[in-house]
Formats: C-alpha cells, structure tokens, sequence
C-alpha cells in the first residue's frame, strides 16, 4: 500500500474514532437531555393541575375542583403535547378516567409505597403495559413517558396524579437531533478525506524529495542540497541527509585523490624499479658474457648492489607504512637521552649535505635530553625529518633543535631549512600517501616513493606526539616534533 493511503487510512481511523466517540456521547447527551426535559415538563403540569384541583371552597371547606370535567379542559389545554392525566384516590382506586364498568384499577404497590412518602416516580410505558398506569381512554397501544406524583394536603395523602405524554413527540424531537448530528457526522468525513489526502501528500512529497535527492546521491550527484525549516522529525532527516552528503562528497573527492596519488605512485614505482632493474639486467649480461673488462667488474658489482638497496628501500618504506598505519608495530617506549641518537643521525647525513653544498648543524643541550619514545621509531621519525631538509635545501643551513619543554611535559625537536619551502596548499598535503612537493626531485637516490613524511606523521601519532609544519616557499621550512613525558594527558595545541 502506498504511504500516502497508509497515512490516510491512519487519519480516517483516528478521525472516525473521535466522531464515533463524540457522536455517540452527543446523542446519548441530547437523549437524556430531552427525557429529563420532559419529565421536568410532566411534573411541571402535575404541579399546576394540583393548584387547580386542591383548591378549598371558602364557604364550604370542601374541595370541588377535582372533576373529570376539569382535567379534560387541561388535557384540552395540553393537547398539541399530548398529555395526558389519569387520578387516583387515596385508597389507590383509579377515579379519573372513570374505569369499565365493575373493574377497579389501581397503582403497583410497590409504586404506592413509595408515592405515600411522597417520593416522585418517573417512568416509560412501553406499548401494551399497564403496570404503572392503568388503561387509559382505550389507548393500551401507545407508549408513554409518565411522572407519577402524590399530591398531600395537611400532611395527608389525598391523590395521586398520572401524567403521561405520548413518545412520539419525544422521539421525533429527539430524531431531528440525530439526524443533524448525522449531517453534521457525513460533512466532517468528506472534510477529514480531503483533508487527510492534503496532509498525506504534503508528507509524502517531502519524503519524495528525500528520495530523489538518495537518488542523485546514489548516481555521485553530491550537489544536491534540501532545504530544512527545522519544524519536525523530516526535517531533522533532511539535515542528517546533507550532513551525509557533505561527508560523501568529502569522501568522494579523497578517495579521487588517494586514487591520483596511487596512479602517480604507481608510475613513479615503475619507473623507479624500472631503472635499477635495467641497469642490473644490463651488467649481469655483461658479467655473462664477459663484455665488462676484468679491472671494471667491482664497480660494476657495486653499481648493482646501490641499485638492489634501493629497490629494497623503495619495497620496505610501503611495507613498514602498512604496519605502522594499521597498527601492526608494537612500541616499546622508554626514557633515554635524545642527544646521543641525534649526533648519530647528524653524523651520518652530513656527508649527503655536503653533496648539496648544505651546512648542517646540531643544537642541543648539554645536560641529559629526557624523552619518552620508541628509540628505533625515534630515529626513524628524525632521520627521514632530517634527510627531507637536505633533499629540499641547496646551499643552505639546515638546524636540528632539541630541548625540553616543561611547561608541556615533553621534549621538542625542531628540524629548520633554508630551502625551497612550500606553498600553503602543499603545506596541506605534506602528510598524505605519495605526496610529492616537488615531483621534479623525484629521481633522487632518497625520497623516491614519496612516503617518508607520511610514516614520521604517523608514528608520531601512534607516539601521542604532535607534529606540527610551517614553510613559505623560496624561505625554508621548519618541522617541530613533540614527544611528551609518560602517563602525561595533552591536548593538541593548533596554530
């Protein structure tokens, strides 16, 4: 079924239960209402008719009203309602209207008790029974609506008065307000159909809207935007579903990128391996078939095992960025001084940085430089630091710092160029698989995969650490690296 009938049908129940509920308790209220009012109108009449009948001769004491001549004028009187009254003595002997012939006809005695403690009793009468009144004018096929009322004179009993009225009157008044009720029942369904059709589709066509929207989503239309007046649950949804989109999209335009780079990486990793693999195939033909003079097979064995390191290097940086990316290292950190790992590293790029015509310094303290970290992983975030300054700086100075920061419970290492630098964007994707600032320095003897930055951020991560870059080009660049002391909660602190 769909959602547009569902939602109908749910509105039409809900509707229909509260007519239902409404009609049967205004019918039922107006049915009451109109009994009682005839009951108030029945005893009204006794009331007069009592005025009338006990009413004292002045000259005689006696009371002479009550006659059957009398009453038919009040029945007369009363005739557009169609009461009718009947008397009874206070030996419960009917004496109005006169009975048959040899026949007395009386009240019920359980209804003359209660008459003679002058209780009122109200009553129907229903076709054929005379328990509550006796026959009246042969009219034994008509139902009535009847009070029964004592009548006392000096705290005597003196009658009792029949006042009945035929219930068609009743009825028919009492249909006229159904009948209203029914028109005004049949108009409010037509109007709630309408007007739940009306809801229903303005409900369905914002759901529609969702779902053509997830439509152009799930066809990468990552454009699409619904507009939220933040009244409801729906519009709650259409919030979350641009959120999604906007996440979507974002992931969308990564996974673009992480795909660029990988084709990129791909090609350069061809081209790479390519190279060395053509240089050793090319010597080992020459060993073979003994095309190398004997005084040039050692360079030529050398030149092989350079080229064999690198493809090596090239294969294990992929290697140990999986491990470190996914966790698959274990860190064993421990307290020891920085000074010494860092003279080493210094000691073994300063012949590279000579190559480059660069001037590498190190300033450290004196004293113990205390740092919590991996020692291994430790040298290989500031060896591949380190190693990107001299790639990167021609004829320049590159400074390694590091010092402690006690205000923040952690060492700080600062690795500072005076190189080519980087743009802001670039700055952006420093840290990213593949990455390459410069793709034109690319055949460098280190560095070809473009994954050393992107190892150093992450184990720096997995450390706790924060690494953090500032560059502008053609001015240098500046890493700083922070390992913080143990069991020390830190929060990352944005420039």
């Amino acid at each position: 079924m769909k959602l547009i009938y569902q939602n109908m049908l749910s509105f039409l129940i809900v509707i229909l239960t509260t007519l239902g509920i409404i009609l049967y308790s205004v019918t039922s209220t107006s049915t009451t209402w109109e009994y009682n009012r005839t009951y108030q109108d029945l005893e009204g009449y006794a009331r007069n008719l009592e005025k009338i009948a006990l009413k004292t001769d002045p000259t005689t004491g006696r009371m002479h009203n009550i006659t059957g001549e009398n009453i038919q004028v009040v029945e007369q009187v009363l005739s557009n309602r169609n009461v009718q009254f009947a008397i009874f003595s206070p030996n419960n002997q009917q004496v109005y209207p006169a009975p048959p012939a040899g026949k007395q006809l009386g009240l019920k005695k359980s209804y003359w008790e209660k008459l003679k403690h002058g209780k009122t009793i109200r009553n129907i009468q229903s076709t054929g029974n005379t328990e509550g009144n006796p026959n009246l004018k042969g009219k034994s096929d008509i139902s009535y609506v009847y009070v029964l009322m004592p009548w006392f004179q000096n705290g005597k009993l003196v009658a009792v008065v029949w006042a009945g009225s035929d219930v068609s009157q009743l009825q028919t008044n009492i249909g006229q307000i159904n009948n209203r009720l029914y028109i005004a029942l049949l108009i409010s369904l037509l109007a709630a159909i309408i007007l739940s059709f009306l809801l229903s589709r303005y409900q369905v066509n914002r759901i529609n809207r969702l779902r053509s929207a997830t439509k152009k989503v799930a066809n990468n239309d990552f454009s699409v935007h619904i507009e939220s007046k933040n009244r409801d649950e729906l519009d709650d949804l259409a919030d979350d579903f641009n959120s999604m989109v906007k996440s979507l999209e974002a992931s969308d335009t990564e996974i673009k990128r992480q795909e660029q780079r990988r084709k990129e990486f791909m090609a350069d990793a061809s081209h790479e391996m390519r190279t060395p693999l053509t240089t050793i195939n090319g010597l080992l033909e020459g060993l073979a078939y003994d095309a190398i003079p004997e005084e040039s097979k050692g360079q030529s064995i050398e030149l092989m095992r350079n080229e064999t390191n690198r493809l090596i290097r090239l294969v294990n940086e992929n290697l140990d960025y999986e491990k470190i990316r996914t966790n698959q290292i274990t860190l064993a950190k421990r307290v020891f001084d920085a000074n010494t790992p860092l003279a080493d590293i210094v000691s073994q790029l300063q012949q590279k940085a000579e190559d480059s015509d660069d001037k590498l310094n190190l300033e450290t303290p004196e004293e113990h430089l205390n740092t919590f970290a991996d020692y291994d992983r430790f040298v290989q975030v500031m060896f591949n630091i380190i190693q990107n300054s001299i790639q990167f700086t021609d004829h320049g100075e590159i400074t390694v710092n590091g010092y402690r920061a006690e205000d923040r419970h952690a060492s700080v290492f600062k690795v500072q160029d005076t190189g080519v630098g980087m743009s802001e964007d670039q700055v952006k994707n420093i840290w990213d698989r593949y990455y390459k600032a410069d793709p034109s320095r690319k055949n460098r003897k280190y560095g070809e995969s473009g994954l050393g930055l992107s190892i150093v951020h992450q184990l720096v991560e997995n450390h706790g650490g924060e690494i953090k870059v500032k560059s502008k080009l053609d001015q240098g660049t500046t890493f700083t690296v922070l390992f913080f002391d143990e069991g020390y909660e830190h929060k990352v602190v944005h420039e």
